[in-house]
């Protein structure tokens, strides 16, 4: 089912960590509307304990954010599974899957991950520096060699890659950066939380092929501030 399968020492766990805590946490996404069996599988073998400090390891697999520090946040499963499916479904009605995705937002890594297990290539851009290690050393510790990651302002995107198939942001701002949309492909999908901390909703926009896009509401999320600059 993935394209880029794990390797089987990140499957080790003990107690709260273990794999009957990932299967707990899988099912119960099933129960809460995730319909798409792969981004369910996924989820049910990525370590995310791996992805936080070890002084939250016993709650990695509850569905909730947590916090990984320099004021940002690991989201919670629930809404990385949904924004991954979001991110699938258009693709599914014409047979096929993105073969190029931009992250904007890396944070501790885990959402490229779970990107990266599902498409031949992720490229992820992250704006503070020492997340975005972290995030490096956790890709190669789990054998991920089809992710490319950049230290940059992530609203400016990765305009040397561009166009890409699929975008997705893991922080919210009031607008897609302009930027962004730009280095969307002519028929590529976007999803990205829109709007201010009290209210925010994760939306998908989807190319034409002719220049215009449709946009949808999937509901309402709660995401950091997307931020320019870098640090």
């Amino acid at each position: 089912m993935n394209i880029h399968p794990l390797p089987a020492s990140a499957f080790r766990g003990e107690g709260m960590t273990s794999q009957r805590a990932r299967d707990r946490l899988a099912n119960s996404l099933k129960e809460s509307g995730i319909r798409d069996p792969r981004v369910i599988e996924v989820i049910r073998n990525v370590p995310r304990h791996h992805f936080i400090d070890q002084a939250l390891h016993s709650r990695a697999y509850e569905n909730t954010a947590l916090p990984i520090g320099h004021g940002q946040t690991i989201s919670q499963p629930w809404v990385v599974a949904r924004m991954t499916e979001a991110l699938l479904e258009p693709f599914d009605a014409r047979q096929g899957m993105p073969q190029k995705v931009l992250e904007i937002g890396t944070g501790s890594g885990y959402q490229a991950v779970v990107l990266a297990a599902l498409v031949p290539q992720l490229f992820t851009v992250e704006r503070i520096e020492e997340l975005l290690r972290q995030a490096r050393r956790r890709f190669r510790q789990l054998g991920l060699s089809n992710i490319r990651s950049r230290h940059d302002d992530g609203k400016l995107g990765w305009p040397d890659e561009a166009p890409f198939d699929a975008i997705i942001l893991t922080a919210a701002g009031d607008a897609i950066p302009s930027q962004i949309l730009a280095q969307l492909a002519p028929d590529g999908v976007l999803v990205a939380p829109v709007g201010s901390p009290s209210s925010q909703t994760l939306l998908r926009i989807r190319g034409d092929g002719k220049g215009d896009f449709i946009q949808e509401e999937l509901g309402a999320v709660s995401f950091v501030p997307l931020l320019g600059g870098i640090g």
